[in-house]
């Protein structure tokens, strides 16, 4: 009786209908893929249409940024110049000093809050790490240049050290603090994935907490670590308004923190304000600038994918 009430109140469902919300899935799911596809065959593109322009050669081992160049025939303007290096080496410095920083800062507090912070401290400096990442990087485009950048530039003179008004270490510095959320939450999930009887066998063994957490816990965590770590060097390589605002726009080839430097995506959004002649050198090479920090990210998240994936089936 109680079967036959069961299939009474059992609604059935046309097959067409099933299909349908499959199919619709199936779109959702593709979306992203599609726009992803369709943004790479547009750089692809366009950057075709620029290196018939100006040799591949020239842009990827080119010492010279310097594209101004005439936009009409008519008009008297410099051939330009289309090296690449300066601003791969104004990329990597900013990148480098901002991982300088966020890497000890946000492993340090991710080893905090998961091995030695009580629930009521990790309550309060969990959500502060999640405002700090919050914080729109125009605001902290503002703090680098009207803060730190000062204090760098004042600080230096006082011990006779000449530093540029934008500075690559000040842009760095402010990135870096920016990033450490993003450290700290990702190595933080690394961290709390080592199954507890790794630490429970060390401390049985007679060892204590901090040699548990710097011999078994930091050792197991580490692929997971890498990861984010990595993650975090695509988010540095892309950032835009920090840069900017603190380290400037001169293409300069050096590795000096106290110079000032400029990276690809500030010269994307250089050369594309303003008016501007679709088919010149100067405009596409932007598509050129975007493709080249579209493969830099790409290869960094396939590698951090790829140790994630790695250390998640190793304890799963």
């Amino acid at each position: 009786m109680a079967t036959q009430e069961l299939n009474l109140t059992k609604t059935t469902r046309p097959k067409w209908l099933d299909r349908a919300i499959i199919a619709l899935l199936a779109v959702a799911a593709s979306v992203a893929i599609l726009v992803t596809v369709g943004i790479v065959l547009s750089l692809i593109f366009e950057t075709v249409q620029f290196f018939r322009k100006i040799p591949v050669m020239d842009f990827l081992f080119g010492l010279e940024w310097s594209p101004q160049t005439a936009i009409r025939s008519d008009q008297v303007g410099a051939k330009g110049s289309f090296g690449v290096i300066p601003l791969i080496t104004g990329t990597l410095l900013v990148s480098t000093i901002a991982m300088l920083v966020a890497a000890p800062l946000g492993l340090a507090s991710a080893i905090y809050l998961s091995e030695y912070a009580s629930k009521r401290a990790r309550g309060w400096i969990k959500p502060a790490l999640e405002i700090l990442a919050g914080i729109p990087t125009v605001v902290y485009g503002f703090f680098a240049a009207l803060t730190v950048a000062p204090f760098i530039r004042m600080t230096g003179g006082q011990f006779g050290l000449e530093i540029a008004s934008e500075s690559a270490l000040a842009a760095g510095i402010v990135m870096g603090i920016m990033i450490v959320p993003l450290v700290s939450s990702l190595s933080d999930d690394a961290i709390n994935a080592v199954p507890q009887t790794l630490r429970d066998a060390s401390l049985g063994l007679g060892a204590t907490p901090s040699e548990t957490t710097r011999n078994v816990v930091l050792p197991a965590a580490l692929p997971g670590i890498s990861g984010s770590l990595l993650l975090a060097t695509s988010r540095a390589i892309g950032e835009t308004m920090i840069v900017l605002m603190a380290a400037g726009m001169a293409a300069k080839l050096t590795l000096n923190p106290l110079d000032a430097v400029t990276t690809i995506t500030v010269q994307i959004v250089t050369l594309l304000t303003g008016d501007q002649a679709f088919d010149s050198a100067k405009t596409l090479s932007t598509f050129a600038l975007g493709l080249l920090l579209f493969v830099l990210t790409l290869v960094l998240n396939i590698i951090a994918l790829r140790i994630v994936k790695k250390y998640r089936e190793h304890y799963d």
